[in-house]
This record gives structure tokens, C-alpha cells and sequence, in this order.
């Protein structure tokens, strides 16, 4: 059989399956032509898939020294380098095949997402465009192409794409959650009702129809969160086989502690931890950092640079990797500080790298794993009759599980209500949370309060254009005048957006997604917050805080009575006027803002884990 025809017949059985009688042949062809390309693609594909990378790397990159201008033996090594964690030199590779070929669409398909994970976003997005001028119905890219026009806050076109997704696979993975929860992020409520009933009755119907942040928005139920974030688990990061804490007993001087986070930067978790992660007692914990994210920069970067003891940046690290350093590293007990929010990687945890795995603060959740030994939260986040809807154990702080940073000097200076565009008299209603998390019903309900309150508005800190034209025209369809939003602007210093709040009367809460930090900051202020606390941790943080600063009259526990609570506080100026006095008076004496004391309990939390690791038994601590 001549080389041609060989090669063909190979092919076509490796098409078919047969792998072993294939690679006999492509084998053959490889002794005769040693600089046969497409065998020795074929051979390295076979070998890679057979989980041989090692053979799969060799033969790759013999291919591409004597058959350099073969496109696929670019591809493919650069996807073997990938999978063995080498980031930078897999993109080199992708590169090469796409100079050789640039409409190959697994070459753009494969450093787009590579792209996506380097957080290059903007040459990611290149790549999965072109792919769609090449194959308009590509699932994958039109995926990536929508998640990247949200980063860009390019949301009509992120939308478009979406809905074409869901037209052309109805069931593709969180396709119906990533088109909800876009729409809720420029306050697009059509269809909100049925699309939140889908959601709901998919995540029951255990389908993947949401991710577990997003899901946040559309559920008030801990059970639901519970089941949501099962299924992601499982598909997002199952545990490994591998675990690379044995059981060991560390013997260090100090208790050694990472926080692992893609938010050591200017972002509301490093705003919240930052106070904590200073007040450490050096002489008995050692601090490790362990940082995913971009360095912006800012002024909040350079002060955790300069305030953990190690600072490790592992944005172009492996998962594995990861892992792997922080075993060498013997940490103690880490923190995952993000869960499943923006550029977290929790599938580090799935390696089992400590022996106490801890999740805390950035996710409002369970993470629905086997491998994440407790969570963080106080009695009012997470009652005690909600515990069976937590895979890890829950563990207590005595007050709020949300830390503030009492070292922030809020700036004595306060801006005039016309520097910040508010009319010179009458009730001014705050919300300074996101858009997603402004839900239809609590707007109506806004909006009844504005038509009870002549003269009020409702001041708002919108990101995007779009989103206050949406607002707007909802304002307009409820009876209001539109005109009664005002939208603030964005300050540089925090010192400066703190001192804003003190033009506001009250601060309306959103659900089923509190106010996190945003309602701490109202209240670090002193301007009260008016909450509905609901059934499931992300709709009882306000509340949680409320009660730490001795104000829980401010919390209802439905629409109706949130309605009545706000109203009687702006419509009696004598009752407000005093709650606000009480609420600064307590600031000294009420636990949210002693940032010291929130520490030393926090220590006592991981001392405890430590101690039960030490005993043998480190998920049964803290009983």
C-alpha cells in the first residue's frame, strides 16, 4: 500500500474508532517518511487523548521541526503545553498555528479561551469574532463572545448573542441564566417573571440552567442555592483524585494562613479585609496571600503588597500548580475569598492542599463541595435550622460575619447636594448597590414610596447608560416622573464616596440580593438602612449588619412591612433624626466597626481549626 493511501485508511479508521489499528499504521507511515505531518499529528492527537503527554509532547515537537509549516502540530502542541499548565508558551503555540493558518477555528477557539483565562480580554474577543465571521453558529464562540461583552459592559450585543444561543440549543449550559442575569444588569425586566420560573425549575429539575451566582438574583431560598451549587460543583470543579495533604502534622512557630483571591485590588472584599488582614497578630499567625487577579495599581494593592507577610501573585498559575504551593508552602488553613464569583479559581481547593479548607466572605453561598471543610457566617446569615443546606460546617462569629475597616477616615468634607446633582430640598431615598440586584418588585415599591413622599427622589449609582434609560422608562410606566431618579458618578477615593451618603435620608436595601458592603458603608456613615431580610444568606446580610450596630427594627421580613418601615421614618423627620443619633452614638460601643475585635475572634476561629487538625479530626472542629 503506497504511503497515500496508507495515510488515508489510517485516517479514516481513526475516524471510526478503531484507535489501536490506526496508530499501528500511522506508526509504519512514520518509518518510511519521517517528516510525514499528518502522521505524526495523528500520533501525537492519539497519544495525548490516551493521556500519554509526556509521548504526545515528544513527537509534537519533533513534528513541528521537520514539518514547521503544518498548522495542526502547532494546535496540538500547544494544547499538550496547556494541559500541562505552561499558559504563556501554549498561546506562543496557538500563534504559530494561526500565522500558518488564520482561519483555523480550533487554533482561534483554543487561544481564546487561553486569552479568557490570561485575562486578555480584549484580544480574546478578536478571536472568537472571527470565529463567528468564519461559522456564525458556533456554540462555543458565540458563548465567549456574549461573557466577554459583559466585561466590556457591552450588554445589547452580549444580550443578542445569548438569545441566538438559547434559539440554536435551547439546554446549552447556563445559557438561560447568562441572558436573565445580563438583562438584570441594565434593568431590562421583560420577561423577568418567566425567565426567573425557568431558572427555578430547571436548578430543581437538577439541569444546568444557571450558575450559582447569577442564580443569587432569581431565588430566595437556601435549599434552591444549595441545589444550584451541587450541580456547578460537580461540572465546575468535581474534587481530585489526587489530594496533596496526606494527614501530615505541621509543627510552625505560627499558625500559617492564605487568603486566595483575585480581588487584592481596588474591589469592595479588599475594602472589607483589608483592616482585618493588618490587625493579624504577627507573633502568632504568619500571612500568605495568594493572589488570581490583575495588579491595578491602586493604592489598596500596594497596601496588601506591603502588609502580608508573603504576597505570592499566581494569575498565570495552574490550578495544580497552585495547589502544589501552597502544600509546599504548609499552609495551615486557606481561604477561599472569592467562590464562585469573577476570576476565581476553586478548583485549587479541590486538590486538597491544606488540611483546613475554609470558605469565607466573597460568595454568599455554599460552594456544594466535598472539599471545603467550613463556612464562615454568624446566626443571622445562616440561622441554625438552615445548616443542612451547607455542605461545609458552619461556623460562627459571635457578631456580623461581614468585617469593616475601621481605619478609613471618612473625608470631613461634604459635598453640597448640588455638587452632586440632588435638588436643594426634599427626602433624597439612596441605593448604592449594583443594577443586577435591583429586582422589579422592590422597585415598584420604590417607586409607590417616591408617590407617597412629594418632593423625594431616589438617588442611585447606575453603571451604564442603558441601565438609567431602563430605570427611567420604569419610573415613567409606574406614574413617577423620571426626572426623580438622579444617578451619582463615580468619585476616586472612597473617603470622598463615604461622605456622599451623609446627604441621604435613608438607604433603601435590594432583594433577594442585599446591600453587602454598600450597606456596611451606609451604615459606617450613619444612615440608616431599611432591608428585607429573606430565607437565604445573600437576602439577610443587611440584616445580619443591622443587627450588629443594635437596630433591628430597621429589618422586615416582607414587601409590605419594608414599604411601612421606610415610610414611617421619612413621613416622621422627629424618629429619624433621632435613629440617626442613635446609630452614631452606637458606632463606639456596637461590634460592626471594631475592626480589632472582629480579628481576634476571626483568629480564635482558625486556632480552633488548627487545634482539631492537630487532634486528627479537622472537619468536626468547632462542634
Amino acid at each position: 500500500m503506497q504511503t497515500v493511501d496508507k495515510l488515508i485508511h489510517a485516517i479514516e479508521l481513526q475516524q471510526q474508532g478503531d484507535i489501536a489499528h490506526a496508530e499501528q499504521l500511522f506508526w509504519e507511515i512514520q518509518a518510511v517518511d519521517p517528516a510525514n505531518a499528518a502522521a505524526l499529528y495523528s500520533l501525537s492527537l492519539i497519544a495525548m487523548n490516551a493521556g500519554n503527554l509526556p509521548e504526545a509532547l515528544r513527537i509534537s515537537e519533533h513534528g513541528i521541526k521537520v514539518a514547521p509549516q503544518f498548522a495542526p502540530l502547532w494546535l496540538v502542541l500547544g494544547t499538550i503545553v496547556n494541559s500541562l499548565g505552561y499558559k504563556e508558551r501554549a498561546l506562543t503555540y496557538f500563534n504559530e498555528a494561526l500565522a500558518r493558518d488564520p482561519d483555523n477555528i480550533d487554533a482561534l477557539l483554543n487561544s481564546g479561551v487561553l486569552l479568557r483565562e490570561l485575562l486578555q480580554h480584549h484580544e480574546a474577543l478578536i478571536r472568537f469574532n472571527h470565529v463567528l465571521e468564519l461559522a456564525p453558529l458556533n456554540l462555543i464562540a458565540l458563548v465567549n463572545c456574549g461573557i466577554l461583552l459583559t466585561e466590556f459592559k457591552q450588554s445589547e450585543q452580549a444580550i443578542i448573542l445569548f438569545k441566538r444561543l438559547i434559539t440554536l440549543q435551547p439546554d446549552y449550559d447556563y445559557a438561560l441564566g447568562l441572558l436573565a442575569y445580563e438583562q438584570l444588569h441594565i434593568c431590562d425586566w421583560s420577561g423577568y417573571k418567566d425567565l426567573s420560573q425557568q431558572i427555578i425549575a430547571g436548578v430543581l429539575a437538577q439541569q444546568r440552567t444557571c450558575k450559582t451566582l447569577a442564580f443569587m438574583s432569581f431565588s430566595d431560598s437556601a435549599a434552591q442555592h444549595f441545589q444550584a451549587a451541587k450541580q456547578f460543583a460537580q461540572h465546575y470543579c468535581p474534587q481530585q483524585a489526587i489530594s496533596l495533604w496526606q494527614g501530615e502534622r505541621y509543627r510552625h512557630k505560627k499558625i500559617r494562613i492564605a487568603y486566595i483571591s483575585p480581588d487584592f485590588r481596588e474591589h469592595p472584599v479588599c475594602h472589607l479585609m483589608a483592616g482585618v488582614i493588618e490587625q493579624h497578630d504577627k507573633q502568632r499567625f504568619e500571612t500568605i496571600a495568594i493572589s488570581l487577579g490583575v495588579d491595578d495599581g491602586s493604592r489598596l494593592r500596594k497596601r496588601m503588597v506591603a502588609t502580608f507577610d508573603q504576597f505570592i501573585d499566581a494569575r498565570l498559575m495552574t490550578a495544580h500548580d497552585i495547589a502544589q504551593r501552597l502544600r509546599a508552602l504548609e499552609i495551615d488553613v486557606a481561604i477561599d475569598l472569592a467562590g464562585y464569583t469573577s476570576d476565581s479559581r476553586t478548583d485549587i481547593f479541590a486538590y486538597r492542599p491544606a488540611p483546613v479548607q475554609v470558605n469565607y466572605l466573597g460568595y454568599a453561598g455554599t460552594l456544594g463541595t466535598d472539599y471545603m471543610d467550613y463556612i464562615i457566617a454568624d446566626k443571622h446569615v445562616i440561622p441554625e435550622d438552615q445548616q443542612a443546606f451547607y455542605s461545609e460546617k458552619v461556623v460562627y462569629l459571635p457578631d456580623a460575619y461581614l468585617p469593616t475597616d475601621d481605619n478609613i477616615i471618612i473625608a470631613e468634607h461634604t459635598p453640597t447636594r448640588e455638587e452632586c446633582g440632588l435638588p436643594s430640598t426634599g427626602i433624597i431615598f439612596c441605593s448604592f448597590s449594583h443594577d443586577f440586584k435591583i429586582s422589579p418588585e422592590m422597585f415598584a415599591i420604590w417607586m409607590r414610596l417616591l408617590l407617597q413622599v412629594p418632593e423625594s427622589i431616589l438617588w442611585l449609582m447606575s453603571r451604564s447608560e442603558l441601565s438609567q434609560k431602563n430605570l427611567r422608562a420604569s419610573a415613567h410606566a409606574l406614574g413617577v416622573d423620571p426626572a426623580r431618579i438622579v444617578f451619582a458618578g463615580r468619585v476616586p477615593l472612597i473617603e470622598d464616596h463615604l461622605a456622599r451618603y451623609r446627604l441621604a435620608d435613608i438607604f433603601l436595601d435590594t432583594h433577594p440580593y442585599n446591600a453587602h458592603t454598600t450597606a456596611a458603608d451606609a451604615l459606617m456613615v450613619g444612615l440608616p438602612v431599611v432591608t428585607y431580610m429573606g430565607n437565604a444568606f445573600p437576602s439577610r446580610v443587611a440584616g445580619s449588619l443591622l443587627h450588629a450596630v443594635g437596630l433591628p427594627e430597621l429589618i422586615a421580613t416582607n414587601h409590605e412591612e419594608y414599604e411601612q418601615i421606610a415610610l414611617n421614618l421619612v413621613t416622621q423627620p422627629q424618629l429619624l433624626h433621632e435613629l440617626k443619633q442613635q446609630l452614631q452614638a452606637q458606632q463606639a460601643t456596637q461590634p460592626l466597626f471594631n475592626t480589632e475585635a472582629f480579628t481576634r475572634n476571626l483568629e480564635a476561629i482558625y486556632s480552633a481549626m488548627w487545634r482539631k487538625t492537630e487532634l486528627g479530626n479537622a472537619r468536626d472542629a468547632l462542634s
